[in-house]
């Protein structure tokens, strides 16, 4: 005679049977005196059909270790001790008892969403109904339940133990899936600080290095110095479904360092890993079709940049130009030196700009670093975003910078935070703080000053209306306190609420007889609780977007102060008819002079409304303080 285990009662099946003692159990399951065993020799596709056997057949493990058992079937979580008494076995209970029918009764559906299985958890009744003996879940008869209703893995079994030993009416998650965790795709990192320069590589969020963005790239290594290691790719971590099927993670991406290897390097297999390594010393450079690095020889150039030799350059280090820099030709790199003539443009994304003779009808522009014309600057723009500019003389020129220096100057257009000319003549000059030595118009150019001030009108509107909001929301917090007041004056909630919090605290502990009553008061009160819940809430927002206000308004306030600053502007010999007027800047539209040469000429040279006369006159000298406290 066949018995079917996943349709009867293991207990109910022996007793059909005849049988005096208990069937024997599914494979892979060992049972002894030491409680109920997992047989580690067999797999964990024999284990889950087992189990599932178990449950199927109304029975249930007693005193299960979860996180045993959830390693035993999927192999996730910590390593197990896999001997017991000699064998490999993996103890995960203590017995198999019956599922006794009526008491699964007392187990509801689950809503699962997203992958999380939600359980509303409330008192329990033999039988269903209110009158009848109360009950209690069991941990155990819940994890055998949920799988026979498709939750097999993920149960949060302190979540549930929690939830059945407060007695409380509530719902929450008793199952979550696991993600797969993603594995790490293979890398390339640089490992030596000599091939850094001046500028660095491109870094990305992730910490890897993006060399495909330096085409010409010359930093200086010394032979067998390691440059770049390859990070092995690692395996992630697989997931598991609530039905307990595994979801494998994505496989992390390899890379081929040997197709990185050009001229000057190798590859080599070193104890700490994959390297590639200079063979000379040298420049090293990337050639941005293929991904190879080479190592070359000291680039010096001394036939100059023109459309016959080189065209224009795009590079990524220092670079040294003896000769000319024609018309129409662009130089762009960062730390660049040329000691002859520039005709064209000079661009560096960092570091230095040293221009040796003159610069005539082109330009230079610095986005991180200083701009120094040794030679004549004439009709060139020479701009640096955040640096100094030392010109010795300039005539026709647009000038910007973080601080200006000219030695001097001849109808020119120049603003910076601070401006320093030894001889100004019919210039317009604008900036934070200005000295100049000499100054005066210049033919048909006149000579103007333009103190910058900052607009702090923005910062005081901003703070009255922070601080009306702040006094609209204390008016509001006091009256939601008066309303709150109000409902916990009222005596059945005043009674209530004293009533739940000593049951809560277990102070008092309601027979069944009083359970009902409770319950009724609970109800009765209930909206007035709500009421007051939201009420309490509201307040609380209310108070931190209050506080919020104030701090937002100091935080304006220092603002305020900080963007005003210092101005000053001093003019210790004036020669000829100047006129020194106040200009307003926005203290939020970044540095005063980021603009374009074309806007930089309109600004300065332009009618400026509502700007102050400050001193308007053809000799003496001016000693003029703009004070930041003043209104």
């Amino acid at each position: 005679m066949s018995i079917d285990f996943c349709a009867l009662d293991l207990h109910s099946a022996a007793a059909a049977a005849g049988w005096q003692e208990e069937p024997p159990l599914p494979l892979g399951l060992v049972k002894s005196a030491g409680g109920l065993f997992f047989d580690a020799g067999v797999t964990a596709a024999t284990l889950q059909a087992a189990v599932g056997q178990i449950f199927f057949a109304n029975t249930y493990f007693q005193e299960l270790d979860y996180a045993v058992f959830i390693k035993a079937l999927y192999d996730i979580g910590p390593a197990l001790p896999q001997v017991f008494n000699g064998e490999l076995l993996i103890r995960f209970a203590s017995a198999i008892a019956p599922f006794d029918a009526l008491r699964r009764t007392l187990y509801k559906s689950v809503k699962i969403s997203d992958g999380e299985a939600e359980y509303y958890f409330e008192p329990v009744f033999l039988g269903g109904a209110e009158d009848a003996p109360a009950a209690t879940l069991d941990f155990d008869e819940f994890v055998a339940d949920l799988w026979c209703k498709g939750i097999c893995f993920g149960i949060l079994p302190a979540a549930v133990k929690a939830a059945i030993a407060s007695g409380a009416a509530e719902r929450i998650v008793v199952a979550r899936r696991l993600e797969a965790t993603p594995g790490q795709d293979a890398a390339i990192v640089e490992v030596s600080l000599d091939i850094h320069r001046n500028d660095a590589p491109l870094e990305l969020a992730n910490g890897r290095f993006n060399l495909l963005c330096f085409k010409n790239r010359f930093p200086q290594v010394k032979r067998k110095v390691s440059l770049l290691r390859k990070v092995a790719r690692t395996a992630g971590l697989p997931g598991c479904e609530l039905s307990g099927l595994l979801v494998k993670p994505a496989a992390p991406q390899d890379i081929d360092l040997s197709a990185m290897a050009g001229p000057g390097t190798a590859i080599e297999h070193q104890r700490d890993g994959e390297f590639l390594v200079a063979q000379q010393d040298g420049f090293l450079s990337v050639d941005a079709k293929t991904s190879q690095i080479s190592i070359n020889a000291k680039i010096v150039s001394r036939d100059g940049v023109s459309g016959r030799t080189t065209g224009n350059l795009q590079l990524t280090g220092a670079y040294e130009e003896f000769g000319e820099v024609q018309e129409m030709r662009v130089v762009e790199g960062g730390d660049i030196t040329i000691h002859g003539d520039v005709f064209g443009q000079v661009n560096s994304r960092g570091g230095d700009i040293i221009l040796d003779s003159n610069v005539m009808g082109g330009g230079a522009f610095n986005a991180g670093g200083n701009i120094k014309v040794k030679g004549r600057a004439s009709g060139a723009v020479l701009q640096s975003v955040c640096g100094e500019v030392l010109v010795q003389w300039a005539d026709n020129c647009v000038i910007s910078g973080t601080r200006v220096v000219i030695e001097q100057a001849f109808n020119c257009e120049i603003i910076a935070d601070e401006v320093v000319i030894k001889v100004a003549k019919g210039c317009a000059v604008a900036g934070r703080k200005i000295e100049i030595d000499s100054a005066g118009p210049r033919k048909q150019s006149e000579m103007l000053v333009h103190p910058l001030l900052p607009d702090t009108a923005r910062f005081e509107q901003k703070i009255a209306e922070l601080n009306a909001k702040a006094d609209a929301l204390a008016q509001s917090v006091q009256k939601g306190r008066h309303n709150i007041e109000r409902i916990t004056g009222a005596p059945e909630v005043g009674n209530y609420m004293t009533l739940a919090t000593k049951v809560r605290k277990l102070e008092v502990v309601l027979t069944p007889e009083q359970l009902p009553q409770f319950q009724k008061m609970a109800l009765q009160v209930g909206p007035s609780l709500k009421a007051l819940g939201q009420l309490v809430l509201n307040v609380k927002e209310m108070e931190l977007a209050r506080t919020q206000m104030i701090e937002l308004a100091q935080q304006v306030a220092r603002e305020k102060r900080e963007s005003a600053g210092q101005a000053c502007c001093i003019v210790r010999l004036i020669c000829g008819e100047t006129l020194v007027r106040s200009m307003k800047f926005d203290p939020d539209g970044g540095a005063v002079y980021h603009f374009s040469p074309r806007e930089i000429k309109r600004k300065l040279r332009g009618t400026s409304s509502g700007a102050g006369t400050i001193f308007s006159g053809s000799s003496g000298t001016l000693e003029w303080f703009f004070d930041a406290a003043q209104p």
